[in-house]
């Protein structure tokens, strides 16, 4: 007898936890939010403009979307379970930097869409992420036909700086960053906005004492 009550009590349990979560709803769900993870990461891959692409960073994307649609689907339901949560996510810190802030955003864009997904609002799901990627998209697309941004970094003697300085004021946008004279030559660095390919690296080899040359891609913020 108490094991027959034992198993109405299991399987009563069961029932009262697929209610309102069944297995199907929860495949909907984690498809739904692999597709817009992944539609988030894409989105990533094409406008990203840093120096080195972290592709964990773009599975992470896809982790957060997934991870936080079935947590909001077991809580939507269930008061004290949703405000346990809140609490044990007050106190959980991050010690990952993130060195763009734009990086932040994408994150909290794959959880806002895990959050709508877990509440069974689908089709807000998809015209919000739909939109907030055409929105990135563009922003990249007139990002990329602004000048690019570069680092001049030449060794010269002394004697050659009027013809160095020539060649760096051919260009429309430059600035001064650094100039250290030692006693075996000066190292000038400029920072330069570049519409085209220019060869000025090569001009400046071919000057008379000119010890070396470079030219480096970099980042920088506007303003600065």
């Amino acid at each position: 007898m108490k094991s027959m009550i034992n198993d109405v009590s299991v399987t009563e349990w069961f029932g009262q936890q697929m209610a309102s979560l069944t297995p199907m709803k929860m495949i909907l769900a984690l498809a739904m939010g692999f597709l817009v993870g992944f539609i988030i990461a894409l989105v990533y891959r094409k406008t990203f403009r840093g120096v080195l692409y972290s592709p964990s960073f773009a599975t992470t994307l896809i982790m957060l979307c997934l991870v936080t649609t079935p947590v909001v689907m077991c809580i939507k339901s269930n008061i004290a379970l949703s405000m346990g949560m809140v609490g044990a996510l007050s106190i959980v810190r991050f010690r990952t930097a993130v060195k763009d802030p734009l990086d932040t955003a994408y994150m909290f864009w794959s959880l806002t869409m895990g959050i709508l997904l877990g509440a069974e609002l689908y089709s807000i799901a998809l015209v919000v992420v739909a939109g907030i990627s055409l929105v990135m998209l563009l922003l990249a697309f007139f990002r990329l036909r602004s000048p690019n941004t570069f680092l001049l970094v030449v060794h010269y003697a002394e004697e050659a700086e009027d013809e160095v300085m020539e060649h760096i004021r051919r260009i429309k946008v430059q600035r001064l960053r650094s100039k250290a004279v030692t006693p075996g030559g000066v190292e000038l660095t400029v920072e330069l906005q570049l519409s085209n390919r220019l060869d000025i690296v090569n001009n400046l080899q071919k000057t008379e004492g000119v010890h070396s040359a470079t030219l480096i891609a970099c980042q920088s913020e506007a303003g600065n």
